[in-house]
């Protein structure tokens, strides 16, 4: 008999103002500051830590401290496949320390897993472009 995978499951609510709430408690998501915080900046944020999520997960497993900052890029317009939006182009930049810094084979083998561990980046269509920055 197969082992069955792990689940994880997610909610958020939105109220009549949009204002998001996360199952998990925490602070409100104001809704009527669209203007500023789209869907698209949401999801934007979303890849970037998961990113930083799924390597700060392996770092632990390592024995290493991170230390970490990203910003994450998107551009959104028609794909020429079937002429629907979408994002057609998605970065994600990182700058990450280790502590004590392991050597470079381990760091890049980290960065491998923290990218193909995000399960965000791997639920899009385009597959995100990361660029680390190790200091």
């Amino acid at each position: 008999m197969a082992a069955q995978a792990k689940s994880f499951d997610y909610e958020v609510s939105l109220d009549e103002t949009w204002d998001a709430w996360s199952d998990r408690g925490g602070g409100v998501l104001a809704g009527a500051d669209e203007a500023s915080w789209t869907p698209e900046h949401l999801l934007l944020a979303g890849l970037a830590r998961c990113s930083l999520t799924s390597l700060r997960y392996h770092c632990v497993r390592a024995g290493v401290t991170l230390t970490a900052r990203a910003t994450a890029q998107g551009t959104v317009t028609r794909r020429e496949e079937d002429g629907r939006f979408a994002f057609v182009l998605v970065t994600v930049e990182g700058d990450v320390s280790f502590e004590p810094k392991p050597a470079d084979e381990t760091i890049a083998a980290l960065l491998e897993k923290a990218e193909r561990d995000c399960f965000i980046g791997a639920s899009l269509t385009v597959a995100p472009a990361y660029a680390w920055r190790v200091s």
